[in-house]
């Protein structure tokens, strides 16, 4: 039994090593942790009030765009915007949903485009796009973030 002792603490010794491991910094955790986010997608998309009681997250993110687009189109068809430019029947719109709730519009055009006076139609949109119902703004991780989409608005003459 004596000879066996010699063995044991040798491999007492050593095996304290097996507990040893490196810890990793914050900085390293935090880097890893970042790599694994997709930047790209949110957890929860913007969602009015309506929408809300959608399960799925496609479904709720459609009404969301459907609903929005309803409004906006609404808001225009009372204004003078296809009277004075009958040949646009739609504009592209990026929609700004900030976490606090507000929202941005601005409209898109072609870079090639001088037959539209882009300031009036720009404050033709921030003049009758206002008072929206209260949008929830997107959620990624548990936090409420900036979101941008471009929806296009179809100009109805009635």
């Amino acid at each position: 039994m004596k000879q066996y002792y010699p063995l044991l603490v040798f491999l007492l010794f050593n095996s304290c090593q097996y507990f040893d491991k490196q810890v990793p910094t914050e900085k390293e955790l935090l880097q890893k942790e970042l790599k694994t986010i997709n930047w790209k997608e949110v957890d929860e998309y913007p969602s009015v009030v309506d929408c809300e009681k959608i399960e799925s997250k496609t479904q709720r993110q459609q009404c969301f765009f459907e609903v929005l687009t309803q409004l906006i189109q609404e808001k225009l068809s009372v204004d003078t915007l296809a009277v004075l430019y009958p040949e646009l029947d739609t504009i592209e719109v990026k929609v700004t949903v900030f976490p606090n709730s507000t929202i941005k519009f601005e409209p898109q055009f072609p870079q090639d485009s001088v037959a539209y006076d882009k300031v009036k139609i720009d404050s033709i949109l921030q003049a009758r796009l206002v008072d929206f119902p209260k949008v929830n703004p997107a959620i990624k991780r548990g936090i409420p973030v900036k979101t941008q989409f471009l929806l296009p608005v179809i100009l109805k003459v009635e």
